[in-house]
């Protein structure tokens, strides 16, 4: 990023008449340097029912937010909804209460960093990966085009494994440009411990097609998924799909800020396999990240 601090008008950075952010509605001082980010509403109230005590509540839309304190660890558990489009708008707006001012629309001398871990649910694509094992997404293929959209995208990717996986895809340039987004290698080790399956994940930009799901819909590539499972690259396969991963680090990288992702595997491609009762084991994985965090 840029040495020298801008200044951003309302069109840009847009405040709302309580002093919050556009979408989160946020202030602030209501933005804990940790933050975990789910993808249901709902969720927040679970992360927040092991939290000591609270300090705020803001919900707009499908943006829920608690700030409270699990250990004597300040801790901001954000909702972002479904989709790396969602995830653009939360991870600017976090960046902006962190590192702009507000009052004067500066960029703030001094860079706060961020600690991000998503926490999400995500369909397995190997056999290691069955219903209930928790995935850590050491670099995440963006299949969205987000990240396209920015410049130094290149700074932050892994472009040779961009690259390997559009050949082994044969990939139709009308799909756009996949991207690689590494998540931060520090916080991965610190999450995932030594109980969680490690690997690529795919962030698709849907969940019926872009998954190779068909239903009254034909796909472009009935074999999508083989050719998925299949690949490997530097010893890692690509272990679950999900839709945010890649955005969550990517993002986060270029606004120099740490992330990762680490998702409970609710249905196994691989396997066919299904549960639709993970609402009631999530918590486990919850209670993993609340204590490494």
């Amino acid at each position: 990023m840029s040495n020298k601090k801008k200044f951003f008008p309302e069109s840009e950075l847009i405040i709302n008449s309580d002093g919050s952010c556009f979408h989160l509605h946020l202030r602030p001082e209501q933005l804990a340097d940790r933050v975990i980010l789910v993808g249901d509403p709902a969720r927040v109230d679970t992360v927040a029912a092991h939290f000591d005590s609270r300090e705020c509540e803001v919900s707009s839309r499908e943006f829920h937010t608690i700030t409270g304190t699990y250990k004597g660890k300040r801790i901001t558990c954000q909702s972002h909804g479904i989709g790396c489009d969602n995830i653009d708008i939360v991870i600017n707006e976090l960046d902006t209460l962190a590192n702009i001012d507000y009052n004067t629309r500066m960029e703030k001398p001094q860079h706060r960093t961020l600690t991000m871990v998503r926490i999400g649910t995500c369909g397995g694509l190997q056999p290691e990966t069955p219903t209930g094992c928790f995935v850590a997404s050491v670099k995440s293929l963006g299949l969205d085009g987000l990240l396209n959209y920015y410049a130094r995208r290149n700074e932050v990717c892994d472009l040779q494994l961009e690259e390997a996986f559009k050949k082994h895809m044969n990939w139709d340039p009308v799909k756009g440009s996949p991207y690689v987004a590494i998540a931060d290698p520090e916080l991965t080790n610190q999450i995932a411990g030594d109980d969680m399956v490690r690997g690529y994940t795919i962030s698709c930009g849907g969940f019926y097609g872009p998954q190779g799901r068909v239903l009254r819909a034909d796909i472009a590539d009935p074999k999508q998924n083989e050719k998925i499972e299949a690949f490997e690259y530097d010893g890692l396969k690509i272990c679950n799909f999900e839709m945010e991963s890649s955005a969550v680090a990517g993002m986060a990288a270029l606004l120099g800020h740490r992330a990762t992702t680490c998702c409970m595997v609710i249905a196994n491609r691989y396997t066919t396999e299904m549960n639709t009762d993970y609402k009631n084991s999530i918590d486990k994985l919850i209670l993993k990240v609340l204590e490494r965090i």
